[in-house]
């Protein structure tokens, strides 16, 4: 019975306690009940620092593990972001296919199946730089620079373009169960938000320095931040707070049904964002020089569906714990 450090206690000190617990003084008794109390401290202290160890080395052994399940062939263009379309079982795939924000006319939607096969690489033709998107019903919102393309699933046709005043570099799109659109804007630090065919801001702040990746949860809005890998909440009543810091270039987010949220770093990372803010990376492939830009999940399938842009395919890990 040993502890270190300051403070400690061993044999010598328990045996002074019993010692004084046998005299009959009772000035001695109350020496050894004070020796008693001061050891049962220390036994506590080192009780409690063993379990808050073994919760950590739990907490490390939960940890989620990505393992590389399908890779679409590369005929992808510069994929940008993957949407699920869980009634229709079928994967959105947003291509740039040129620079990022170039008005070129050369950009377009692919649909993937679940097996990662490419079922149809040009589906919807005629877009210019098309980056995030938002599913509500039977239309697929798209944005593709300083404008919102609305596409009719069924025929597969752009029904509407809607463009944004003041819009520069429109990136990600998120729908809250009530069909509301909100789109983000990297360049000018501004959300908006649409209301029939026009769009008007919902939110702007001079904290946001490239805001990039939104989701939508019940009344509020997750954001993060490019430039500097902030992850923000969003309240119903505007209120901005901080959540946790990722990495610089804070891409997708998603929603992970066992607590949390998955966020991507562009230049080719994943974390886990705990319900406390706190993050964890589970993938890294920077070294290969594979991006990994707005994510999508599935929590049925247990599957993470990766962009990876420049290299021009669609990757499908399997989220363990």
């Amino acid at each position: 019975m040993k502890f270190a450090g300051k403070g400690s206690v061993g044999y010598p000190f328990l045996f002074s306690a019993v010692y004084h617990l046998q005299r009959k003084r009772p000035r001695d008794q109350l020496a050894g009940f004070f020796l008693i109390n001061h050891l049962i401290k220390a036994l506590m202290n080192k009780l409690l620092n063993l379990v808050i160890g073994i919760c950590l080395m739990l907490s490390n052994l939960q940890a989620q593990k990505l393992t590389l399940k399908w890779k679409t062939d590369t005929l992808l263009r510069v994929p940008e972001s993957v949407l699920f379309d869980h009634e229709r079982k079928t994967l959105y795939v947003a291509n740039i296919d040129g620079k990022p924000d170039a008005k070129d006319g050369a950009g377009f939607i692919s649909k993937v199946n679940l097996e990662g096969k490419i079922e149809n690489l040009k589906w919807v033709t005629g877009l210019d730089a098309p980056k995030g998107m938002g599913l509500f019903k039977s239309k697929l919102y798209v944005a593709d620079l300083s404008r919102v393309v609305v596409i009719d699933i069924p025929s597969g046709k752009i029904s509407s373009k809607i463009e944004i005043e003041g819009a520069v570099f429109l990136n990600d799109i998120t729908v809250d169960k009530k069909g509301s659109v909100f789109i983000s804007d990297t360049r000018t630090g501004k959300i908006f938000t649409l209301q029939g065919d026009r769009a008007v801001v919902y939110f702007e702040s001079t904290e946001f320095k490239g805001i990039n990746g939104l989701l939508a949860e019940a009344n509020d809005l997750y954001v993060l931040d490019f430039a500097n890998g902030s992850n923000y909440k969003l309240s119903s009543d505007k209120k901005l707070n901080k959540f946790g810091v990722s990495s610089e270039g804070a891409d997708g987010v998603v929603a992970y049904e066992k607590g949390g949220y998955f966020v991507s770093n562009w230049h080719g990372e994943i974390y886990h964002m705990s319900p406390s803010g706190e993050a964890k990376r589970i993938l890294d492939t920077k070294d290969q020089k594979i991006s990994a830009a707005d994510i999508e999940y599935d929590p049925k399938s247990k599957l993470l569906f990766v962009p990876t842009f420049f290299s021009n395919s669609v990757m499908a890990y399997e989220v363990k714990e």
